[in-house]
């Protein structure tokens, strides 16, 4: 049977042991940590945007934005003063663009409440929008030393494994068990280097498969390398179906000038702009479809061209292949019960405006078509 909560050390476990393990896994991050631009330093600011950009985004994305990032807004009262229209296109390409609006929310939270600099007290964070538990004990205990746990994919993996928990500790009590391992294993010191210690070793180590056993500075205590469990604990998550979805892009034309809207607040990738698109219905063709969906989302009658670019992207358990087609407006005037915005933009000031990934992908076309 799995570990339940309240955590317990497994059995024949000692205090000594324990120690040795702190000593042996920092002893190895000072030998072995890869250098990362976020840890040239420990600046509070520096530590908390490279941890919010690192959630579910993978190190060498991360890697090709942090220095632009800090460059950009080097500082908590440059974020704060920023609009959120520059920052998410800061963010653009790196996704789940709700991180940057909270981001960017929260540094004008602190900003204005902490003008002397980001705060050592776990009370204030934990009340901004955008920091949960692990933001919090990132942060906390990089840059102050606090004695915080933080729990993400690597660690996870890690402390599943190190202790021989065969439950999933994704979820329910199996996530409330790997938290209270992660805050009962904590050092009295080098805290913050302690957790990145962790996160290292399910980084370049303790991997999902065929993990390097015999370079891990813990393995002697590893109840599921003792058990030849490694490969199993924990146990793989359940992937939800994939759905197919097919859409129609319409790039509206209005003499030399391209529509772009601006999505809800409300929407995914809220805030960003993009052309119209929509999808399409069973047996519905592309030119059929491109019409319809200009004149539900902008209110504008349009004669439908050519076929520009086929985009195919992942979102989430779905699957999108969107049709993207050219057209000349041919009456009406912008109005939607969807978009929060709409404005014809030349085609040489389309880099300014933030969008998705997707639809930089059709703009770089666009652009590239009228050169």
């Amino acid at each position: 049977m799995p570990h339940q909560s309240p955590f317990a050390l497994p059995a024949g476990w000692s205090a000594r042991m324990l120690t040795t393990l702190r000593r042996n896994l920092l002893t190895w991050f000072d030998a072995h940590q890869r250098p990362l631009l976020w840890r040239a330093d420990r600046d509070p600011y520096r530590i908390w945007v490279s941890e919010v950009m690192l959630q579910q985004t993978t190190v060498a994305a991360v890697t090709r934005y942090f220095d632009r990032f800090l460059t950009r807004f080097p500082t908590l009262e440059a974020l704060a003063k920023a609009d959120e229209q520059d920052v998410l296109r800061e963010w653009e390409g790196l996704g789940y663009y709700r991180r940057a609006r909270h981001l960017h929310a929260a540094a004008r939270i602190l900003a204005a409440s902490h003008p002397e600099g980001l705060p050592n007290d776990p009370d204030v964070w934990a009340e901004l929008p955008g920091v949960g538990r692990y933001i919090l004990g990132a942060v906390l205990s990089q840059a102050f030393d606090r004695k915080l746990p933080i729990v993400e994919a690597n660690s996870l993996r890690v402390f599943a494994r190190l202790l021989g928990f065969t439950g999933d500790p994704r979820q329910g009590a199996g996530q409330r068990w790997v938290w209270s391992a992660a805050e009962a294993l904590l050092p009295g010191q080098r805290v913050g280097d302690f957790n990145q210690a962790l996160m290292e070793l399910g980084a370049v180590v303790c991997t999902p498969t065929s993990p390097g056993c015999g370079e891990c500075p813990v393995r002697s205590a590893c109840v599921a390398r003792r058990e030849g469990l490694q490969e199993s604990i924990p146990p793989k998550k359940v992937q939800a179906g994939i759905t197919q979805v097919h859409e129609v892009g319409v790039v509206i034309w209005d003499h030399a000038k391209v529509l772009l809207c601006r999505r809800p607040a409300s929407a995914r990738w809220a805030n960003l702009w993009e052309v119209p698109h929509g999808e399409r219905l069973p047996g519905e063709v592309i030119s059929a479809g491109a019409r319809r969906v200009a004149k539900e989302l902008t209110n504008l009658s349009i004669n439908v061209g050519e076929v520009l670019q086929t985009i195919r992207h992942g979102v989430t358990r779905w699957s999108i292949e969107m049709v993207c087609v050219e057209a000349q407006k041919r009456s009406g005037r912008f109005a939607s019960s969807f978009y929060s915005e709409g404005r014809w933009v030349n085609v040489a000031d389309l880099g300014e405006y933030p969008v998705s990934s997707p639809q930089r992908k059709l703009l770089r076309s666009l652009s590239a078509k009228q050169e």
